[in-house]
């Protein structure tokens, strides 16, 4: 799909000055975000997906303050594999909840196993010091061994 960009949707007003709210393309494209999976290309082969995510973003359930984390997912996929364009769309979701450190990933983690239910995924999220302290949240799945 081809979007052609017009002053007016860069511009946060309107031609009559006024405030427009119509959401920008990224702003649609975040909140339509989805995980979305494909085929494993190597399913039976046992192998490590590390993904990286630096500019994640939550709300301070308390205060209201802004967090920052790094979220590390590390996962052995089984069936499926998670697209990073989206998994890129689903954590920018979180930049205006407020949520906390551990709500958050504890969250990451159940949608993550809903979409792709992989063999086993660590999720990690390295939240930046606030007030002195610093934060480190990290959950696990492994997927029940079939007897």
């Amino acid at each position: 799909m081809s979007h052609s960009l017009t002053q007016q949707d860069l511009s946060p007003e309107s031609s009559t000055g006024t405030q427009t709210p119509e959401m920008k393309y990224g702003e649609r494209n975040i909140a339509e975000g989805n995980l979305i999976v494909f085929p494993n290309p190597r399913v039976g082969r046992r192998y490590n997906i590390n993904i990286t995510l630096p500019e994640f973003t939550c709300k301070c359930p308390f205060s209201g303050y802004p967090d920052f984390a790094t979220i590390h997912i590390t996962y052995v996929p089984d069936q499926s594999v998670v697209e990073l364009k989206a998994i890129k769309l689903y954590i920018n979701s979180y930049r205006d909840r407020y949520i906390s450190h551990e709500e958050s990933v504890n969250q990451i983690l159940d949608d993550f196993v809903a979409a792709c239910d992989p063999l086993e995924v660590t999720i990690k999220g390295d939240f930046s010091p606030r007030g002195n302290v610093h934060t480190v949240i990290e959950v696990h799945h492994q997927k029940p061994v079939e007897a």
